[in-house]
C-alpha cells in the first residue's frame, strides 16, 4: 500500500507540474499577443518591461521582442544571485516565451486604433495571461524581479518599489509620446491589477460574519443547521464590562449572507454582527489547491 500512495503521489505531483507549466506558457503567450493587438500598436506603455520595449520602439523603432529578451534575461540571472533559486524553470520558461510569442506575432494587425480601447483590453488581456501564469507558481520575470531585488537592499516596501519602477516608466511614456498615452498607461496597468485577482480569486468573494450575542448557543445551533456551515468560537471579553463574551466566527458565500442575517435577527435581534469580504477561502464547502 506504501509503494501505491507514493507512486500515486509522484504522479500527481508530475500532473501538477505538466499543468503549471502549460498555465506559464499559455499564460505568457495571452500577454504577448494583447500587447501586440492593443498596447503597442496605441503606444500604451503600462510598465514592466513591455513597457519600456513599447517606448524603445517609439524612439529608436527597436523590435519589442528583441528588447525583452535583452533586459528580461538579465534580470533572471539577477534573480538567481541575489534571491535565490526560487526562480526556476517555470520562471525561466515565461522569461524566454513571452518574448517569443511578441516576435511570432509582431505582424499581426491590430485590434483597435483607438487608445482607450487599447488600454482597456489591452489591461484586461495582460492581467488574464499573468493571473493564469501566476496560478502556475511561476513569473514572466522582468521588473517584478527588479523590483524584488531594490526590496531586498533598499527596505522598501515590494508594492512600493514595483509602484516607482512602473511609475518610472509610465512618466517617460509621458515624455515620449503624450500626457494622454501615460494617462491611458494608467487605465491598463489599473485593469491588469484588477483582472490579476480575479483570475487567482474568483468573482464570488466569500463573507466572514463575527456575531457577538448572549444566545450564542441557540445561534450556533441555527447556523449548523439551517445554513449548514461550521462555526468557529472564539473566546472574548468586553472591553468596558470585562464580562467574558464569546464571538461566533462563520464564512459564507454571499448567496447566505442574507439567510445568516435573517437567521441572527430571529434569534437575537440585539445580536452585534460584523461582516466583512473574504477574498480568498480554502477548504470544505469553499475551493480548494
Amino acid at each position: 500500500m506504501a509503494t501505491v500512495a507514493k507512486f500515486t503521489a509522484r504522479n500527481d505531483s508530475f500532473s501538477r507540474q505538466i499543468f503549471e507549466y502549460i498555465s506559464v506558457l499559455i499564460g505568457s503567450a495571452i500577454v504577448a499577443i494583447a500587447f501586440n493587438l492593443f498596447l503597442l500598436p496605441n503606444s500604451i506603455a503600462s510598465g514592466g518591461v513591455s513597457g519600456i520595449s513599447t517606448i524603445t520602439k517609439g524612439v529608436f523603432d527597436w523590435k519589442p521582442a528583441y528588447v525583452q529578451w535583452a533586459f528580461n534575461i538579465p534580470l533572471f540571472i539577477s534573480g538567481l544571485i541575489f534571491l535565490g533559486k526560487k526562480y526556476g524553470p517555470k520562471t525561466l520558461a515565461g522569461t524566454l516565451f513571452l518574448p517569443f510569442v511578441v516576435k511570432l506575432t509582431e505582424n499581426v494587425e491590430a485590434a483597435t486604433t483607438d487608445p482607450l480601447l487599447g488600454a482597456l483590453f489591452g489591461g484586461l488581456g495582460v492581467g488574464l495571461g499573468l493571473g493564469i501564469v501566476f496560478r502556475g507558481k511561476a513569473s514572466t520575470g522582468g521588473t517584478d524581479l527588479a523590483a524584488q531585488i531594490v526590496n531586498k537592499f533598499s527596505g522598501l516596501s515590494l508594492g512600493t518599489c514595483v509602484f516607482i519602477i512602473d511609475g518610472l516608466i509610465v512618466t517617460a511614456s509621458a515624455f515620449v509620446f503624450s500626457l494622454e498615452s501615460a494617462l491611458y498607461a494608467l487605465i491598463a496597468m489599473y485593469l491588469t491589477g484588477k483582472t490579476i485577482d480575479v483570475v487567482q480569486l474568483g468573482f464570488g468573494y466569500s463573507k466572514m460574519a463575527l456575531i457577538i450575542s448572549e444566545k450564542e448557543e441557540e445561534l450556533r445551533e441555527g447556523i449548523f443547521s439551517v445554513i449548514d456551515r461550521g462555526v468557529t468560537r472564539i473566546s472574548g471579553q468586553g472591553g468596558y464590562t470585562n464580562d467574558k463574551r464569546p464571538i461566533l466566527m462563520v464564512v459564507v458565500t454571499q448567496n447566505e449572507v442574507t439567510k445568516l442575517k435573517q437567521l441572527v435577527k430571529s434569534v437575537d435581534p440585539k445580536a452585534f454582527v460584523i461582516v466583512s469580504n473574504a477574498t480568498e477561502v480554502l477548504g470544505e464547502g469553499f475551493k480548494r489547491e
